[in-house]
């Protein structure tokens, strides 16, 4: 049985297409000294894509010809807008999209007449899912895309920008100081943007993790584990592509017998090696800002809150029967992985406080919530005397009652510390499994939707991977492999090649893949599975 979901796995593992982005909100790095271009370059390939992905609320995109004079000279005016919204230095980012099309590339052709582009620079504004799948007609009536009319100058097209948010944005703004945040909790709606984070917050983690050096012989299982976790439930799919791609390759980016028994660092499995070429939630991510969790000041919120959302978002994904394997895992990561040492080890006296097994999913998630509002707690007396939280965002009991008054028995009732709140665990949970679950994954939904009633169409593969694990693969293959015992693992890879562009698409199972996650070793130290691992990474090197 194992073999079999090994196999499984293993097919899914390179069946998601990466598609062909570019990085967005990023500065796209100039040639031979030339000035970076802040505003992102699209074309036909990656139009959709780019736009459907982006958190920000709004895109401008710039239609123009690269032999057109007038093009080239308004150029550098419309990079002095895109740099305050765009790339790692914004003034503004995670605000407006800012991009542009190249019509007098043949590739671009169809798409540039889509949108009824007459005349060069043309600018038009919108709702970037508004661009995908759709074009523009300008005799459209109602219509959410408008054509910024007057923006031949940086000031100018500025200034329209301003008058369209109601902003006061300026080119003398500094970077990025946190000026548009979430404040509202009692909007529940807020989370669906923390997907972001949560991509942000993984891919942040790993980089710390090879920076540091700190895969050793005593943090490899402990690694490798939490990968697996996040295969099975990472709510990102993008992130959960890519740490299966590295546990798919990890004994050969990272083997156990190159790391010493006293735990010296190995560069091999660092940055500095194999592993430093993969990147765990795509090439778009880490983005270089915070949305979510974006704090008053540089210095507050940020990683650490992205971090908390990361494992809550993963306690109510896990079944009942791995929840005590997923409350030891995310323990073990956060004691060998977390650098703060203050939080590291307070977050492991939590874990080890507690005496039983977890039996429920109910239990494991509850259990996070209340260590995360202990640690609240700390915090607020830690952070009173110094000044040092975030005046924008304290240290709060979480939930607070204008977002689940029916969490608190006694709803009325004040109080300042945790063991006065009279909870309602029952209602506790199932706020978590809402915000967390449903609520933090919102914006995938409405992409799907999207992509349901619109002519983009992407491969079934993409479509249809669930967040709660479950697993979509073609059906041939799918029928190939449950036949296939271990030993023949090869001719079943072989078999999935020949099929690869057949499209059908069935729900395989319900439960995790996360490859015989069932025993507290791991799949990863079973012989047997080894040499099935290496099997399929040779036919995966012949596809």
């Amino acid at each position: 049985m194992s073999s079999l979901i090994f196999m499984l796995f293993f097919a899914l593992s390179f069946s998601v297409s990466t598609g062909s982005q570019r990085g967005i909100l990023r500065v796209i790095s100039g040639k031979d000294g030339e000035k970076p271009d802040f505003a992102v370059e699209l074309n036909a390939t990656n139009f959709d894509s780019v736009l459907k992905e982006t958190p920000a609320p709004y895109a401008i995109v710039e239609f123009f010809a690269h032999w057109c004079p007038a093009c080239r000279n308004y150029k550098p005016q419309y990079e002095k807008v895109a740099r305050l919204f765009n790339g790692p230095d914004a003034s503004h980012p995670g605000i407006i999209l800012m991009t542009r099309v190249d019509c007098a590339l043949s590739i671009n052709s169809n798409l540039c007449d889509k949108f009824s582009v007459k005349y060069y620079p043309m600018l038009l504004w919108g709702p970037p899912k508004k661009f995908v799948g759709n074009g523009w007609d300008p005799k459209q009536e109602n219509s959410e895309i408008l054509a910024v009319e007057k923006g031949r100058t940086a000031d100018v097209l500025l200034g329209w920008i301003n008058k369209q948010l109601g902003s006061s944005y300026g080119f003398g703004d500094g970077k990025y100081e946190n000026e548009h945040l979430q404040r509202n909790s009692s909007d529940p709606a807020q989370i669906a943007r923390g997907i972001y984070d949560v991509e942000e917050a993984t891919s942040t983690a790993f980089g710390i993790i090879l920076d540091q050096k700190m895969i050793n012989s005593g943090t490899r299982a402990s690694l490798i584990k939490f990968l697996q976790l996040l295969v099975a439930h990472h709510p990102s799919k993008r992130c959960r592509k890519g740490s299966a791609d590295i546990l798919v390759d990890f004994d050969n980016l990272c083997p156990s017998e190159i790391l010493s028994a006293n735990n010296e660092e190995v560069d091999i499995c660092s940055k500095k090696g194999a592993l430093g070429n993969y990147q765990i939630c795509g090439k778009e991510v880490p983005r270089g800002y915070w949305m979510y969790c974006r704090g008053s000041k540089n210095d507050t919120r940020g990683f650490s809150c992205g971090l908390w959302v990361l494992l809550h978002s993963l306690t109510v994904r896990v079944e009942d029967g791995e929840s005590n394997l997923a409350f030891r895992t995310t323990c073990d990561f956060i004691y060998h992985f977390f650098v703060c040492e203050e939080c590291r080890q307070h977050f492991h006296d939590m874990c080890t406080s507690v005496s039983s097994p977890f039996k429920k999913a109910r239990d494991y998630a509850l259990w996070l919530w209340s260590a995360h509002n202990k640690v609240n707690e700390r915090l607020m007396k830690d952070e009173e005397s110094p000044g040092t939280g975030d005046p924008e965002f304290p240290k709060v009991i979480w939930p607070p009652k204008q977002l689940c008054p029916s969490c608190y028995l006694n709803p009325g009732k004040t109080s300042d510390e945790n063991s006065k709140i009279d909870w309602n665990e029952d209602e506790v949970f199932k706020f978590l499994v809402s915000y967390y679950g449903k609520e933090l994954v919102n914006l995938y939904e409405d992409v799907k939707e999207l992509q349901a009633g619109g002519s983009t169409q992407k491969t079934v593969n993409e479509e249809l991977v669930a967040s709660t694990g479950a697993v979509v693969v073609p059906l041939g293959a799918a029928l190939a492999i449950a036949v296939a015992s271990c030993a023949f693992g090869a001719l079943a890879c072989f078999w999935r090649s020949q099929q690869k562009n057949r499209k059908y698409k069935y729900l395989l199972f319900e439960e995790y893949i996360t490859i015989t996650y069932d025993n507290h070793s791991s799949w990863y130290n079973n012989n047997k599975n080894k040499l099935i691992l290496k099997q399929n990474l040779k036919c995966r090197r012949k596809l």
